[in-house]
C-alpha cells in the first residue's frame, strides 16, 4: 500500500521582512535550536493551500494569503512518500501581533538578505533563491 504525506512550509512576508521562527530539534546536535520558517502537514481531505494558511494561524496567530507556490520538495520514510509545498504568504497584520504556539521558542522578521545568516539549510537557501526571493 502506498502512503503519502502533504508538508507545507510557509514563508510569511509583510512588506520586505520575512517572518522566521527559531524551533527546537534535538538536544543532540550542536545547535539544538534552529531558525526555520512555519510549517507542519496537510490534514486528511484538508488541501494544502488551506493547510498552509491554517498552519500559520496555529503557530503565530497570523492571518495570511497564500500568493504563490515558491518550490517544491520530497523525500521518502521508508515506504512513505513525502510531498512538500513551500507558499509565499502575505499578512496585513502587524509584526508585533505574532503570537507564538508552544513549540515555537522565538520570532524574527528578517529581510531576505540575511536568509543565509538564520537559515542554516542549504538546499532550503537554494530552493529560496531559484524561486527569485533573494
Amino acid at each position: 500500500m502506498n502512503k503519502y504525506r502533504i508538508l507545507v512550509k510557509g514563508i510569511v512576508q509583510k512588506g520586505n521582512r520575512y517572518l522566521t521562527v527559531e524551533k527546537w530539534y534535538d538536544d543532540n546536535i550542536v545547535e539544538p535550536y534552529q531558525w526555520e520558517f512555519i510549517d507542519g502537514e496537510a490534514e486528511f481531505g484538508e488541501s494544502p493551500d488551506k493547510a498552509v494558511v491554517r498552519n500559520i494561524q496555529e503557530q503565530t496567530g497570523l492571518i495570511t494569503e497564500v500568493d504563490r507556490v515558491l518550490y517544491t520538495w520530497t523525500f521518502m520514510i521508508g515506504s512513505e512518500c513525502n510531498l512538500g509545498l513551500a507558499y509565499l504568504c502575505l499578512t496585513e497584520q502587524d509584526e508585533d501581533d505574532v503570537v507564538l504556539s508552544e513549540e515555537l521558542h522565538d520570532a524574527k522578521w528578517i529581510e531576505a538578505i540575511d536568509f543565509e545568516n538564520y537559515i542554516h539549510n542549504e538546499r532550503m537557501l537554494k530552493d529560496l533563491e531559484k524561486a527569485e526571493l533573494y
